[in-house]
């Protein structure tokens, strides 16, 4: 009778161990079942954001060789640069120091362009951002009394150019003026060298946008 109790008494003993073990079985199963899926989830959102920058820069890449393609002419003889999408213009190309009024051989440069950025923006309906810029030397006291300050000068700029663009046959509907004046420079202002590569106009083909109205004063 003794062995039978013992013998019980062993199961009884036995049975909430293994229950308790498979209790903690199953919630490291359920745990490692959620790991496994965040780990999923992550590596998902990794591959999608991969594609989508791997898509971009081949969409970037294709902007780049189509607009080389439609400037090759005047890139070729280096009176125009392209960086990063934006089509650059030496300010001694088009004007005279201190001065908004377009030189004939700027102007001539201008409509050479007209035509391929024409082709170029409405294969993609975009349109044409001109962006002034000066270095930070103060004015001239003669360039003074027309332009209150450097950021004047260089909005009168981008507005002398973008309607000399349409003069050429850009719709205004197609082209807007900005002025950055002294910010946003491209080399040092320390030196001339360095303040003649700031002073530019620079013209990128931009998204339409409702909200953007062309900066051309009547």
């Amino acid at each position: 009778m003794s062995e039978l109790d013992e013998q019980g008494n062993g199961i009884e003993d036995t049975a909430p161990v293994w229950a308790v073990f498979g209790d903690l079985m199953a919630g490291l199963l359920g745990a490692f079942v959620l790991i496994l899926v965040g780990v999923l989830v992550v590596q998902m959102d990794l591959v999608a954001n991969l594609q989508s920058e791997v898509q971009k820069r081949q969409v970037e890449e294709k902007r780049r060789i189509a607009l080389e393609k439609a400037l090759a002419i005047p890139l070729a003889t280096g009176r125009v640069t392209l960086n990063n999408g934006r089509i650059g213009i030496s300010g001694s190309v088009l004007f005279p120091v201190n001065s908004d009024q377009l030189r004939p051989e700027g102007r001539q440069l201008l409509k050479g362009l007209v035509q391929p950025l024409l082709v170029y923006l409405g294969e993609r309906d975009e349109m044409l951002m001109v962006s002034g810029f000066t270095d930070d030397k103060a004015l001239r006291e003669g360039a003074g009394k027309r332009f209150e300050d450097n950021l004047e000068l260089s909005a009168q700029r981008a507005l002398t150019v973008t309607r000399a663009l349409m003069d050429e046959g850009m719709p205004s509907s197609h082209v807007f003026a900005a002025a950055f004046g002294p910010e946003q420079p491209v080399a040092s202002n320390a030196d001339e060298k360095g303040r003649a590569l700031n002073r530019r106009v620079e013209m990128a083909p931009v998204p339409k946008s409702a909200n953007v109205k062309a900066a051309v004063a009547p």
